[in-house]
């Protein structure tokens, strides 16, 4: 299949202005210096990339502000297939709260907002570290390990945030639902991986509503034999500074794990290796139980910046906010955005109470300025005759970003006439599977209506009919033929590999 083909006739609504300079212009770059090349446009660049995949991920590890403590003596082995799933970046030790927490200083790191508060939380980079390190500080002394795995059934608050990157400084393995999960999907993902703590609320902000979650947690905390420990916050004053975690162990606050002399514990970071599990993630369970898909640490920072700071111009001046819930993968992808340094929004509660413009307000109120959403939001606010053109200012917003389901072409032309006529639109598409996108925004090309921008750098993506081969502008079956960093390693309690192969190489042998 050839990019450079253009088959499309689609209304030009967005073009990208040619005298910025962006990171990918300065990654292309890069590239070019390195390896005395000319790639003079994305396309180029894209089939470098894809032809060239070990030289293109080490060129993104370097280009991209990640940590590391050891090099690698292999960026990957290039004999094994896509089906053998071949370890990246070997040797490499980092970690991925490291990582996340770099930026040690007095900016905004996170605002937090809840349904129908005035009042928007806001949380240094400084002051997020340091109740990280108190986390950090209960968890070693309940015995948190490298490779225990802790939960969360919780709200899209700071304190799952806190809690996940406490995990990984450890070395610990974090997963998470959201509140809305009913009890046996809880269960059916949870009992897989057997949590020793869980985090999680005691009631729920949404519509207008506080409802109950104690009940629900109760049951999920009966069907889980090993849990050493339960912490329950509070869901009306949650992103307070001073949380209580009575829970995790013998009645006390974040406060009782200060130093002697009131300051706060000096956080250690657990070197590991860059394939070191990070997340586990679950598919739908339509075809069974939940399928536990583990991610790793390096794979998944090294992607996931990639797709912010390369292909969205991610920069500390920006605010991005996706609307999410912990129980949905672009939650992982938003907070790690905190690795480039940039504030990021976690909104709790509905996108459409008190007002349809609830988040349109957050967008000025904070300055926000890459906004995430799914297709189906932007559609109810078409039908609902909401035009944020005309009530709000949006001077800070330049990204809307929108995944969860095709973006009509008709939504297109709303969001230009109706939103805001100069920003990138960018309808971005992947899964939870590979924790980030095959395709998706791309700061140096033009949106056309009722099209995604491009194919990702280094995904090898293609359209296969039944017989295996590439169609071009025809329906098939979406492959990606080489490796990448961001598969995931491989499912929970699969040791033959038998689960991992049958969901994505049934079909076509060597293709995701």
């Amino acid at each position: 299949m050839d990019s450079d083909i253009d088959i499309s006739n689609a209304k030009l609504m967005w073009a990208p202005d040619t005298n910025r300079s962006t990171k990918m212009d300065a990654f292309r770059e890069t590239v070019n210096r390195k390896f005395g090349l000319k790639l003079g446009n994305y396309q180029e660049l894209y089939k470098w990339s894809v032809s060239n995949y070990a030289e293109f991920w080490e060129e993104c590890l370097q280009f991209l502000p990640i940590r590391y403590s050891k090099p690698w003596q292999q960026v990957v082995d290039k004999s094994k297939s896509i089906e053998e799933v071949p370890e990246w970046f070997q040797g490499c030790h980092m970690n991925f709260a490291e990582n996340m927490l770099q930026y040690n200083d007095d900016r905004i790191a996170v605002y937090a907002a809840v349904e129908g508060r005035e009042q928007v939380k806001k949380i240094t980079h400084r002051e997020l570290r340091d109740r990280v390190a108190l986390y950090a500080s209960a968890m070693k002394k309940m015995g948190i390990k490298k490779n225990d795995r802790i939960v969360g059934y919780i709200s899209n608050c700071v304190e799952a945030l806190e809690a996940m990157l406490a995990a990984s400084s450890l070395g610990a393995i974090w997963s998470s639902t959201s509140p809305d999960f009913g009890v046996s999907g809880v269960l059916d993902r949870f009992t897989q991986i057997q949590p020793k703590l869980i985090f999680s609320v005691d009631c729920v902000v949404y519509n207008g509503r506080v409802h109950n979650h104690l009940e629900k947690l109760q049951h999920v905390v009966q069907g889980l034999p090993d849990l050493e420990k339960v912490v329950v916050i509070s869901g009306l004053t949650h992103g307070d500074n001073k949380p209580d975690i009575s829970s995790i162990l013998n009645s006390c606050h974040l406060e009782d794990f200060l130093n002697q002399d009131g300051t706060v514990p000096e956080l250690e970071f657990e070197q590991l290796p860059f394939s070191h599990p990070l997340y586990i993630m679950y598919s739908s369970g339509t075809t069974g139980a939940p399928k536990c898909m583990v991610h790793s640490a390096g794979g998944t920072l090294l992607q996931q910046l990639k797709e912010h700071v390369i292909h969205g111009n991610l920069t500390r001046d920006d605010v991005i906010m996706y609307y999410t819930t912990t129980g949905w993968m672009m939650w992982n992808w938003l907070v790690a955005a905190l690795a480039g340094g940039a504030s990021i929004v976690l909104y709790d509660g509905s996108p459409l109470v008190l007002s349809a413009n609830v988040l349109w307000d957050l967008v000025d109120k904070i300055g926000i300025s890459i906004l995430g959403t799914g297709a189906k939001w932007l559609a109810v606010l078409e039908d609902k005759g909401v035009k944020p053109i005309e009530t709000h200012s949006l001077k800070s917003l330049h990204t809307i970003l929108s995944t969860g389901s095709p973006l009509k072409p008709l939504t297109y032309e709303y969001v230009y006439r109706d939103i805001k006529k100069d920003l990138l639109l960018g309808s971005i598409t992947g899964g939870t599977d590979i924790i980030s996108c095959f395709a998706g925004q791309n700061c140096t090309l033009p949106v056309y209506r009722g099209e995604i921008q491009a194919r990702n750098l280094g995904m090898a993506v293609e359209c296969w009919n039944e017989d295996g081969k590439p169609v071009f502008g025809e329906s098939g079956e979406l492959v990606c033929t080489k490796p990448f960093p961001s598969m995931p390693t491989y499912f929970w309690n699969d040791e033959d590999g038998l689960k991992y192969k049958k969901a994505y190489f049934d079909k076509f042998k060597d293709m995701l």
